[in-house]
């Protein structure tokens, strides 16, 4: 039964199923029923259609036809000055990706603990305590927006590079707060190296053969900043002194000027890679600098003023390690040809080749006296060369690529394609002790030789059998598929696992375990049409999920589908103004009071210009009599604070940043317009979420025509009697209908019986 709401009488719906099809048109018998007055008063509401008077003459009918009409979108030209903004839902104190790379801090030097920092590709780097044999997590230093590829230790700083094309330096016992951006570079940055007498040298290089030498003393200083240069970390809080502003490089000259912004830092440039750079290596006192790439030569230079000494030659693949010895005599250097060789920097030749691996050599780490090298790589093996004897062994296998290896005393740290770091015996300080547990083997001078023996099955057997430490992560998403409510996301990670989480609330709603993800998928299908509001990615191990205006607006839900109490029937909720002040709470809140505080009598404006039209209970609600600033969020919006997500503002004007939402001090000033203007005012682009339809009787039916006969009601008005009740205008015309034509809906006068 159908009820008016303005005249409390009921309607009959009609029998459709004994109505005889229309010529021309669909059966009938899987046709659409629309309730008649909530579709004519969503019409009169907007100032078009019947009049209410008109409605009389067909109350016992049911609306059978309609047109969808496509009207335009807002006007694009504000999207072009917006950012967007990006959430990732992700474990707090794991990595979810690959490591890339790892730095040790021995504890005699600082503090009494040992610490190892691992970067990922999720994104983040994490300090981990060592203490008797355990690795316990200590920090999360988060700002890159994109994989960590490199890092190194600097005196106390902490230093690293990212495919987001910044260089960024961290205080390593701090509590993971970023102090400095460097964005001089113009696409990825590879990675690292540092001189070790020498704390304040370190030298970058990444894809677009570029390499700058960096003087942390001077970058670091505080400077007179101009008006139009822009602090990347504004947006996280930082009190301390200002970015250094970093100039272009002339790029017809070896040396690095600041004639266009002589107040601000320039790094020495060393130019002559034609390709990208993928290792650097740096002698103890900063005078001598190795780089390797694609180009398949060792360059070196003189770190001091960016010019080349000399080229070595003789790899057949990309270079992918480099290692110096501390006097500056001899370099080591590992290639996707899955050779190691050592080189005479003095005599400018290759002295050895080893042929130890089968596949690409990715990791070397040597022994302090540099008479030994631990290699990794794609073949997934660690081996231990004697570089004098050009004895071999096999130390361990992993499950996955080695991507870094770290030698510390005894133990050597593996960092693989997996989300855990691996610590295994090494006997680092008396490396002798591993070749006398036998299986060792002669490494060959040809790679063919070692890939040969392979083959034949005469391939070494590993001395360790288990790391004596994990430091564990969490599996890396690596498939997803967003579900036709487009609220939940179905994945599988790496271990075969498949879960469904709910975005509006970045959390975990059903563990499947180990099923198959096409018929979990198939399982979980709902016919229901929702408008995409948001795009996914999985490319850092977590789900990254991208909110961009205005089309971000376009989807709306009922209160009664997300079991809102109380709500009222008809009461609709757009999806991403709700899950931006989910987001946003804490950020809301903070900038309220921040913003009380500083106005006198405690008087805020947040709010006033632009009130509310909403009463919405998930609004971000600002009470002008008073200091405090209330934002309620539904159960269905609240993301949790013990592992929040973080986001992720995409084209701000210092470049992209991240934080966690409950790091949100509301000191930030480069949050988007619209995410602003969408969380303290409850305004943002109205996107067309309506569809536009005419009246017209059955044929030979008795039901009066329409004067003016059109209407239009949201897509997500519900359709009752017919069809399921909770199929909506666009549930039909997508699943229904399936024709690229206007939807065609007719209606009659219900027979008496």
């Amino acid at each position: 039964m159908l009820k008016s709401h303005r005249q409390g009488r009921e309607i009959k719906a009609p029998d459709l199923k004994s109505q005889a099809p229309v010529k021309g048109s669909v059966r009938l018998d899987h046709i659409v029923a629309l309730e008649v007055w909530g579709m004519a008063e969503a019409a009169v509401g907007q100032g078009e259609g019947l009049a209410a008077s008109n409605l009389d003459k067909f109350l016992p009918c049911i609306v059978l036809e309609v047109l969808v009409t496509r009207l335009a979108r807002l006007d694009r030209e504000r999207r072009s000055a917006s950012h967007m903004c990006s959430m990732m839902l992700m474990i707090k104190r794991y990595h979810c990706a690959g490591i890339n790379c790892m730095a040790y801090l021995n504890g005699s030097t600082f503090s009494t603990s040992d610490y190892l920092f691992s970067g990922s590709r999720d994104g983040t780097l994490k300090r981990w305590e060592l203490n008797n044999g355990d690795a316990s997590f200590s920090a999360t230093f988060e700002s890159h927006v994109d994989w960590v590829n490199d890092a190194i230790i600097v005196g106390e700083k902490l230093v690293s590079c990212s495919s987001d094309t910044t260089i960024k330096v961290w205080n390593c016992f701090s509590d993971g707060a970023c102090t400095r951006t460097f964005r001089q570079h113009s696409d990825y940055v590879i990675c690292l190296a540092a001189a070790e007498k020498n704390s304040n040298i370190v030298a970058s290089g990444g894809l677009g053969g570029e390499v700058f030498v960096w003087d942390l003393d001077a970058a670091l200083a505080p400077v007179a900043k101009s008006v139009d240069a822009k602090e990347d970390e504004v947006p996280n809080g930082n009190s301390g002194p200002p970015l250094t502003t970093l100039c272009s490089v002339n790029s017809s000259s070896n040396i690095a000027s600041s004639n266009s912004q002589s107040h601000g830092y320039s790094p020495i440039a060393a130019k002559g890679h034609k390709d990208s750079v993928y290792a650097l290596a740096m002698n103890d006192t900063g005078t001598l600098l190795l780089s390797g790439g694609t180009e398949k030569v060792v360059r070196v230079w003189d770190p001091r003023t960016g010019s080349k000494n000399m080229k070595l030659r003789g790899h057949t693949d990309n270079i992918r390690a480099l290692l110096v010895d501390s006097t500056g005599r001899y370099c080591l250097s590992g290639s996707s040809d899955s050779m190691i060789r050592l080189w005479d920097l003095g005599q400018q030749r290759c002295v050895h080749s080893y042929a130890v691996h089968t596949d690409s050599v990715w990791a070397l780490a040597t022994t302090h006296s540099f008479g030994h090298v631990y290699s990794g790589g794609r073949d997934q093996s660690v081996y231990l060369t004697d570089l004098s004897t050009r004895e071999s062994v096999l130390l361990c296998t992993n499950e996955c690529p080695i991507l870094q290896l770290s030698l510390q005393d005894d133990t050597i740290w593996v960092a693989t394609t997996d989300s855990s770091v691996y610590g295994w015996p090494a006997e680092g300080l008396t490396p002798q002790k591993v070749f006398q547990k036998g299986g060792s083997f002669l490494a060959g001078n040809l790679s063919f030789s070692r890939a040969r023996a392979s083959l034949e099955g005469s391939a070494p057997v590993p001395v360790y059998k288990e790391p004596s430490f994990v430091v564990p992560g969490v599996p890396a998403i690596v498939q997803h598929e967003i579900m036709n409510n487009r609220r939940h996301v179905l994945t599988k990670d790496t271990t075969g696992s498949v879960k469904l989480w709910e975005i509006t609330r970045g959390a975990v709603i059903e563990d499947f375990g180990k099923v198959s993800f096409e018929d979990k998928k198939k399982e979980l299908f709902e016919m229901v049409s929702i408008p995409a509001w948001f795009t996914m990615d999985a490319r850092l191990g977590c789900l990254s999920v991208h909110l961009d205006t205005p089309q971000c607006f376009s989807a709306e839900i009922y209160a009664v589908d997300l079991n809102v109490s109380g709500a009222q029937e008809d009461l609709k909720i757009n999806l991403a103004h709700d899950t931006l002040c989910g987001l946003l709470v804490h950020w809301s809140k903070r900038k309220q009071k921040s913003s009380s505080h500083g106005l006198p009598n405690g008087d805020s404006s947040i709010g006033k210009d632009v009130p509310s039209k909403d009463s919405h209970r998930s609004r971000t609600e600002v009470d002008d009599t008073t200091e405090n600033h209330t934002t309620h969020v539904l159960p269905s919006f609240e993301f949790s604070t013990v592992s929040p997500p973080s986001i992720i503002t995409e084209g701000s004007s210092g470049g992209p940043w991240r934080k966690r939402i409950t790091d949100l001090d509301g000191t930030e000033g480069d949050l988007p317009w619209w995410c602003v203007d969408c969380v303290t005012h409850n305004r943002y682009p109205k996107e067309n979420t309506k569809c536009g339809f005419y009246l017209h009787p059955a044929e030979g039916s008795p039901a009066p025509n329409i004067t003016q006969g059109k209407l239009s009601a949201p897509r997500i008005l519900r359709i009752h009697k017919v069809l399921s009740p909770d199929m909506s205008l666009a549930t039909v015309r997508t699943y229904i209908w399936k024709k690229p034509e206007d939807l065609i809906l007719h209606y009659r006068v219900v027979q008496s019986r």
